[in-house]
């Protein structure tokens, strides 16, 4: 185990807590990630609540499932966080979205060129209509 993340797990006793941070900043259901695990969603749950501790082959199969790196699960506070937050300046969400992969960069950016298309369209339509 790298020192980052011992050190990391050592910041943060309750990896259950993190663990639900990061499935609910997902949109995943406990049911979808003991699926993803072939757990017990009971188990998950306890895991989730602190009721047991997993080992750490479990915590690596958890963040496997739930799509992000070891340091990025025990670190959701800080992470999730930043990412949730609306009150960012646009500079703050262009850097997050900088970060995105290139398939997700487009999709953002092919949304966002619909939103001002239709934006555009009813100020012209509206104007359009002021003036007759």
């Amino acid at each position: 185990m790298n020192d980052e993340i011992r050190c990391a797990i050592g910041h943060y006793m309750d990896i259950g807590e993190q663990i639900k941070k990061t499935r609910t900043a997902k949109n995943l259901s406990q049911k979808e990630v003991a699926l993803a695990l072939e757990m017990d969603q009971a188990q998950f749950s306890r895991i989730e609540n602190g009721k047991t501790d997993p080992s750490f082959s479990t915590i690596e199969k958890i963040a496997k499932a739930l799509g992000v790196g070891l340091v990025e699960l025990v670190n959701a506070d800080d992470i999730f966080k930043e990412v949730n937050s609306y009150d960012k300046s646009i500079f703050e969400k262009l850097a997050l979205v900088d970060q995105l992969e290139e398939k997700e960069k487009s999709a953002f950016f092919s949304i966002l060129d619909a939103l001002v298309s239709k934006k555009r369209l009813k100020d012209t339509l509206a104007h359009a209509l002021n003036m007759i």
